[in-house]
């Protein structure tokens, strides 16, 4: 079992290059089994969710190939329409693949997909939105069997709450169906954008519309194309809260900060100074954080909910009294318990956190129940007196590329170690 340890209390400075995106690259790649063609993607970060998905690729007849952060998805030979219960498990976001399947084969087979515990994600967005694009839906036994049973014309989706996921499901599912789809209040998060971006590019016609709209005009197929991910907005502001909670001076490179602008402020509120160029973003933490009264995490553009628990431990250490609003899932404070651990002053009343920052955090043996739970613990943990251990880093590395790596290269005291125990 491998953990990570960290020796906390050193000033981070120097140059990060920002991954690509995990939030990206899944449901790109699962677009790729609507291509009748060779696919190029560029900038696909090497995690293991990606690694999840590739499974799921080749379990459906795709061939893959890799050079370091480029992945080659030959889709041609696409034979499977089913997934089965054990990739699926692998991660969460696997659910996405349905609509791109359903587009392809006309039909589909999969199990509830697995991931991380962090409260109730419902798929019946995605369920009852394809019953409206003309999909008989059986549901049973943990299985899920769809199949495109007659046709819609120009159907409307609106959705009563703006899911990612659901979205880009419905997108998939909608690529080749005649005439035009609709999605009202459809989510707006910069992800969305460059899958419909990576789409257009294989021949697709997908318009992003103000306002949560979206319209897919249906084409008769899809070619391959040559595609680079964006950055990974939620692993640039896990490092800005690196910053913030350890200190030092520290520029984020090949990242976009026009897509997390609500963020910044919060940054900004706490004392560190922000200089965000029109790829690039500069954080300076040069003394103890003050509090921040208000952050709330909504839909995008709102404070995203992926940076709520490395903000939270940045603020650990603040002067004063931070609240914080978690008003996507009901279970995304698992976190708390651990940095209690590490002499945090964190009450949860609900959906509200009420934290209390102390002059210091300590050394604890904690473990990452989550992704971005995970990145907390680390974050705490630069800022924290002595070494702390972290265990349960496999939920660590479905998100973030190379994190010891990245942060020892700024002055991190960090290691990953395999252990016996």
């Amino acid at each position: 079992m491998k953990k990570i340890f960290v020796n906390g209390g050193k000033e981070l400075v120097g140059e990060i290059d920002i991954q690509g995106s995990k939030n990206s690259s899944l449901p790109i790649l699962a677009a790729c089994v609507l291509v009748s063609g060779i696919s190029c993607i560029h900038n696909c970060p090497d995690l293991s969710d990606v690694d999840a998905a590739i499974k799921i690729l080749e379990h459906l007849g795709c061939r893959i190939s890799r050079d370091n952060n480029t992945l080659y998805v030959d889709s041609r030979c696409i034979s499977c329409y089913n997934i089965p219960h054990t990739l699926m498990r692998e991660m969460r976001s696997s659910i996405v693949f349905l609509g791109s399947i359903l587009s392809r084969k006309g039909r589909a087979k999969l199990s509830l997909p697995g991931g991380c515990e962090i409260g109730l994600r419902p798929i019946d967005l995605h369920l009852s939105s394809l019953k409206t694009l003309g999909v008989e839906v059986d549901e049973s036994f943990g299985d899920i069997k769809c199949e495109k049973t007659k046709t819609v014309k120009d159907a409307v989706v609106s959705l009563s709450f703006p899911s990612v996921g659901a979205t880009e499901n419905i997108i998939l599912a909608s690529v080749f169906i005649p005439g035009q789809t609709t999605i009202l209040n459809a989510a707006r998060e910069p992800e969305i954008n460059d899958l419909a971006s990576f789409l257009n590019k294989c021949g697709c016609d997908v318009r992003i519309g103000s306002g949560g709209t979206v319209v897919i005009k249906g084409v008769l197929c899809a070619h391959g194309c040559e595609h680079t991910v964006m950055s990974d907005r939620i692993v640039a502001l896990t490092y800005m809260s690196a910053v913030g909670a350890a200190g030092g001076n520290v520029l984020l490179k090949r990242v976009e900060p026009n897509t997390f602008l609500s963020v910044i402020p919060v940054f900004k509120e706490a004392g560190c100074k922000v200089i965000a160029q029109h790829d690039s973003v500069r954080i300076i933490s040069e003394k103890r954080l003050n509090c921040v009264r208000d952050i709330r995490t909504m839909p995008y553009p709102g404070f995203p909910t992926d940076a709520q628990a490395p903000v939270m431990a940045m603020l650990c250490t603040a002067k004063g009294t931070s609240v914080i609003v978690e008003n996507i899932f009901e279970s995304r404070y698992k976190h708390v318990g651990e940095l209690v651990r590490m002499g945090a002053k964190i009450k949860i009343e609900g959906k509200v956190a009420i934290v209390d920052g102390t002059d210091s955090l300590h050394c604890a043996a904690v473990t990452a129940t989550d992704l971005r739970g995970g990145s907390a613990l680390i974050v705490a943990a630069l800022a924290a007196d002595g070494k702390t251990a972290i265990s349960g880093i496999n939920h660590i590395e479905r998100g973030y590329e190379n994190i010891c790596g990245c942060l020892g290269s700024i002055g991190a005291d960090i290691e990953c170690i395999e252990c016996n125990e």
